[in-house]
């Protein structure tokens, strides 16, 4: 056996989003209020654990979530472009009438013709390039201890389905990614050897939202479609 290390995706928390825009990289959107409880779990749950380095998004949410780890740890993160949200031509539209948004803009569809790569938005190889390499930097950061990374659904999921070689091409109700679980890459040296998937505040996660492609009050996921 060598060295472990282990690095921790984190997806950020509930975000204030009343109008249901699907907002993407969009400056301004924070966290709710059940979104800074969720952040609060995080820091509760994992907070003495032997980490040795944060990282995150530069997007709001992301930093918002990480806040409460931090100070706990008293460590300040490290910001990181790689693991922003994933690139979408939807972003800016207002999905407050959820699915039924493509009715009413049958222009939209156009850019629907490939789930390969995908069309809509920043490929899958892209997404995962770029949030690879940040993960083997927290990894050299952090060896033979842990490292906490906060990112969004699609770059943690794409992440997911690149490290344990399976197809990119998905429907958004099977991503094993829920608001401010963990999906936590091991290392061995630097060799992965397993991928874990956690949900430290699952319950704070209102049920109607866990499964939906659009949540109780017709907005989006961040990621979606």
């Amino acid at each position: 056996m060598g060295v472990q290390t282990i690095v921790h995706l984190l997806r950020h928390g509930e975000v204030h989003n009343p109008d249901g825009v699907l907002y993407g990289r969009m400056d301004g959107f924070h966290l709710s209020d059940l979104g800074q409880q969720m952040a609060q779990r995080i820091a509760d749950t994992i907070g003495d654990r032997d980490i040795a380095h944060l990282r995150t998004s530069p997007l709001e949410r992301a930093q918002e979530t990480l806040a409460p780890l931090a100070a706990r740890l008293a460590m300040t993160p490290q910001v990181d472009p790689r693991v922003i949200e994933s690139g979408n031509k939807f972003q800016g539209v207002n999905f407050g009438a959820g699915a039924r948004t493509f009715l009413k803009r049958p222009d939209l569809l156009r850019h629907m013709y490939n789930p390969f790569r995908p069309s809509w938005g920043e490929p899958y190889d892209e997404i995962a390039g770029r949030m690879v390499a940040a993960v083997h930097d927290a990894r050299d950061a952090a060896v033979g201890h842990e490292a906490v990374v906060v990112s969004h659904q699609l770059p943690i999921w794409t992440t997911r389905l690149f490290l344990e070689g399976r197809s990119y091409l998905h429907h958004p109700k099977t991503r094993q990614c829920t608001l401010c679980s963990l999906t936590s890459i091991v290392f061995d040296d630097d060799r992965v050897v397993q991928v874990r998937y956690s949900e430290p505040a699952g319950d704070l996660i209102p049920v109607a939202d866990r499964s939906a492609p659009f949540s109780a009050g017709g907005a989006p996921r961040e990621d979606r479609p």
